[in-house]
């Protein structure tokens, strides 16, 4: 997980963007211990924005026992989670008729993700049952 993008996230979702240290403690455990969906997507997010320093470029700010995420810092997590603007399609020359593979031709898109997450969701939905049935046996 990436301690800095996760600092940012928390702090967006306070009112004002102000949390005190004890709130934001408890969020980032939370966050931490979440699974690796948030850790990957944290590091995604910091790979759009490699020269992160979140202090001493002034995205929050300490006051009063807490952190506050500023204008700055609101910009920066726009711009990380900004989605790609979507591939104009083109028409593409006849792959046979190419000799040398160009990467317009080479990408292949990415795999849905979106089958193993049901599948994830099914397997902990049939745990927690199974738990439940012992506990409820016990």
């Amino acid at each position: 997980m990436n301690f800095q993008v996760a600092v940012l996230k928390v702090l967006v979702s306070y009112p004002d963007g102000f949390a005190v240290m004890e709130d934001i403690k408890r969020d980032m455990a939370i966050l931490a211990t979440s699974g690796r969906d948030w850790s990957e997507r944290t590091k995604r997010l910091a790979a759009r924005v490699p020269d992160l320093d979140i202090f001493s470029q002034s995205l929050i700010e300490r006051l009063n026992g807490g952190w506050r995420i500023t204008n700055k810092g609101r910009a920066v997590l726009e711009i990380m989670e900004a989605r790609p603007a979507p591939v104009q399609t083109t028409e593409l020359p006849d792959v046979r008729a190419v000799e040398e593979p160009t990467p317009a031709t080479t990408l292949s898109p990415m795999p849905s993700i979106v089958p193993v997450r049901r599948m994830r969701k099914r397997s902990r939905r049939q745990r927690d049952a199974i738990r439940r049935r012992q506990a409820a046996a016990s």
